[in-house]
């Protein structure tokens, strides 16, 4: 009994004394009773309760934290163009001169990680018989490769010429499946001139194919030289679509848009990539709502069987507490009894729950077992991101609320008649 680890942290943070010693020996009774049932069920739903909280918390945290840098890796976290009232951010873009003023004031911020040029061509990509529509993102020899890389399923990164365009492209899986597009092969792919509305096509090599899971990205995009879009627009060299601007940290991107808004000229504008795709963002706020309804849930499922437990306890010993009190015991020293008794089971449930839940996680983030449809939800595993301080709160919050829950059944043992309560059957 003593070696009990419950008992080892309530003999450290709460008094001992005549209330605490019944309590133990109630608590560790070997013999035979239908409260040793709901003690043993009142701990199993506080570990489940308590478990399924840190598993719900560090999905949540995976789900949102892995979806969003898909989405930052392919566009960074702002994007800066000319400003057009009432076209949307998913379109073509206005061209205009590289501009060493505006680059430099989004690099002046301390927040920037870094910038990136790029364009986009609406096209229709022609493969064995078959097209199919979509946006190519033009880019140059100086982009960043590094997070888009992690991404290939096949292949490798665009080779750029000195001179003239590259001719070759990256598709997604998506499109390749679709359109039944092998590595090295040629595509004719037809563009619309933006001058003149001539119809034209090139002929280009497939080096890579990517796929991120996120439908919006894989069915829209593929990548090639900004050069290309040059000749196709008829631009000049130094002229591009817009800025990727990618930040130091992601929770900061609104703030930053809004400082580069007040910065940048008139017919500048500055917009955050949830501002172009709300509908992935909104739907991953969702998650916060569905964490909430099951921390609702998961405690009230705790709280009513600890209650429960408490006052099966007191019902069952209502002889003991009659006698006590003929005994001169006071109600407080009485109710501290079943509060301790209550208080091992729910520490001994939070513990088992802690044990269980960071277990899972752990277990999760070295085999990936618990698999998802990455058409839905957008990734193939179920990611797990342990924040210890969340951990904490989750335990620590439990407790206090469980322990607070407690008082208020105890309550009953001041209306118990010691007369009565002695000849209780």
């Amino acid at each position: 009994m003593q070696d009990c680890p419950a008992i080892r942290i309530f003999t450290k943070i709460m008094p001992l004394g005549f209330s605490f010693d019944i309590a133990k020996r109630i608590a560790f009774n070997k013999q035979r009773s239908f409260s040793r049932f709901i003690i043993r069920l009142s701990i199993a739903a506080t570990t489940l309760s308590v478990a399924a909280m840190i598993l719900t918390l560090a999905f949540v945290n995976g789900f949102q934290q892995t979806v969003a840098a898909k989405i930052f890796s392919f566009w960074g976290h702002i994007r800066v163009q000319h400003y057009e009232a009432g076209k949307s951010l998913i379109a073509e873009e206005t061209p205009f001169t590289y501009d060493s003023s505006i680059s430099h004031i989004i690099q002046t911020n301390n927040n920037v990680l870094r910038v990136q040029a790029f364009a986009t061509k609406s096209a229709v990509i022609e493969s064995k018989g078959e097209i199919e529509g979509v946006l190519l993102k033009g880019i140059d020899r100086g982009y960043d490769s590094s997070e888009l890389k992690s991404f290939f399923t096949a292949g490798n990164w665009l080779q750029f010429e000195d001179s003239n365009y590259s001719k070759q492209i990256i598709v997604s899986k998506a499109l390749a499946d679709q359109l039944n597009i092998g590595l090295n092969d040629t595509l004719k792919v037809h563009f619309v001139s933006s001058i003149d509305d001539s119809r034209t096509y090139r002929k280009l090599q497939v080096t890579g194919i990517y796929k991120t899971g996120i439908e919006e990205y894989d069915k829209l995009f593929v990548i090639g030289d900004i050069q290309l879009i040059r000749r196709i627009n008829e631009w000049r060299n130094d002229q591009i679509g817009g800025y990727e601007v990618f930040v130091k940290d992601y929770t900061k991107m609104d703030s930053v848009s809004r400082q580069l808004s007040e910065q940048l000229p008139v017919e500048w504008m500055s917009r955050t990539i949830r501002e172009v795709y709300p509908n992935i963002f909104d739907w991953l706020n969702i998650q916060d709502v569905n964490r909430d309804v099951i921390f609702i849930v998961m405690s009230a499922v705790a709280i009513i069987n600890l209650i429960t437990c408490l006052l099966i306890l007191i019902l069952e010993r209502t002889r003991m507490v009659g006698i006590l009190k003929a005994l001169g015991a006071d109600n407080w020293t009485i109710q501290k009894i079943f509060l301790y008794h209550a208080s091992v089971t729910t520490i001994t449930g939070i513990v088992l729950g802690l044990i269980l839940g960071v277990g899972i996680c752990w277990l999760q983030q070295l085999t990936g077992f618990i698999r998802l449809d990455e058409t839905s939800y957008y990734v193939r595993e179920a990611p797990m991101i342990i924040i210890w301080w969340q951990v904490l709160a989750i335990t620590v919050g439990t407790a206090i609320v469980c322990y607070a829950s407690l008082i208020i059944p105890s309550l009953l043992i001041r209306k118990v008649n010691p007369v009565k309560a002695i000849q209780f059957r």
